[in-house]
């Protein structure tokens, strides 16, 4: 695979700045959804679903549902990389995880699981992806194959007070 084709997708790269630390002295979540934003509009241009498509067609994708895990603190200066896979689509959906590395030393920083809805948004209604999208859709997911599943699904929840694992 090369860069450029349809079938390849390089990693997103950023900095974590000094503005996104908080008081615990770490990277701020909101940062974290930030960065996996940018993830995400990198994606979404290589399958031709970015800010172009909204502005020519008058349709996008929203996110409908999100989940992140935080696995290793980012601080000021990180260097930071976001892989992004897709796990899967419908004639309407696309459920991509994406996986936030420190460029530094290959740390698992965070990762990001999403489910997002293709929507008219003269309508404010979900609508069909165009056979295009498909097509770029389906030969990044082929491409894809080969790679490890990632640790999508993840429910978050307590167990019940004087339960055997709780």
């Amino acid at each position: 695979m090369t860069p450029d084709t349809p079938d390849t997708l390089e990693p997103h790269q950023e900095t974590a700045l000094p503005d996104w630390v908080d008081y615990n002295g770490h990277m701020n979540v909101a940062y974290y959804v930030m960065v996996f934003d940018h993830g995400t509009d990198k994606l979404f241009d290589h399958i031709g679903l970015g800010k172009d498509y909204r502005e020519q067609t008058g349709q996008s994708v929203f996110v409908v549902e999100s989940h992140v895990t935080y696995e290793h603190e980012v601080h000021a200066g990180d260097g930071l990389r976001v892989t992004s896979l897709i796990l899967g689509h419908d004639d309407k959906r696309l459920h991509v995880f994406h996986h936030m590395h420190r460029t530094e030393n290959n740390a698992l920083a965070a990762t990001n699981e999403l489910m997002f809805l293709h929507v008219d948004l003269a309508a404010r209604r979900s609508a069909t992806f165009p056979e295009d999208a498909v097509r770029r859709i389906e030969a990044l997911t082929k491409a894809q194959s080969a790679l490890p599943p990632p640790q999508a699904g993840r429910a978050i929840g307590l167990k019940a007070k004087g339960s055997a694992t709780g």
